[in-house]
């Protein structure tokens, strides 16, 4: 199973989101993982379709080993979540009351993985499943990698989506 470092590197990225209180969304592009501040930044650059619109999307994260566990922080260092990336498919949970956030990562078949929320709550019910595939060989980009990508700071962007 992977480990922090593994991640390092540009993956492409396909996302589906399955709203019951709204249109369904898709979202695809690039995610980019660069060394800094004794971690990874993962930075997300793509296109949302929805409802016959398009826009751009971009969010980003902080991820670092703890205790022997993936800890991702928002960008402005808050605490999101923590999973085992020893597990083929771990498990984690972020409140935001009153929502709730339940992810799970399916790393079974690394270098490919994915990721699923389900978000509960008295305005909100969608499930969102992205698949995650290495643009080149990870390995040889690690703390090198690219360039910065923009930041969404809209609060509903950073809360578990």
């Amino acid at each position: 199973m992977p480990g922090l470092w593994d991640f390092a590197g540009l993956w492409r990225i396909d996302r589906m989101v399955e709203n019951s209180a709204g249109p369904d969304a898709r979202f695809a592009g690039q995610v980019r993982f660069t060394a800094g501040d004794g971690g990874l930044w993962q930075a997300e650059d793509g296109v949302m379709r929805m409802a016959g619109q398009q826009m751009r999307a971009t969010r980003r994260y902080h991820w670092r080993a703890q205790a022997g566990l993936i800890r991702v922080d928002f960008a402005d260092g808050r605490f999101f979540h923590a999973f085992d990336p020893a597990q083929d498919h771990p498990t984690a949970h972020h409140d935001c009351p009153p929502d709730s956030y339940a992810v799970t990562y399916d790393l079974s078949a690394w270098p490919e993985w994915r990721v699923t929320w389900r978000v509960h709550g008295p305005r909100k019910a969608y499930c969102m499943s992205s698949h995650l595939l290495p643009v080149a060989s990870n390995a040889c980009q690690g703390a090198t990698a690219g360039a910065e990508i923009g930041v969404n700071n809209s609060s509903e962007q950073e809360e578990g989506q």
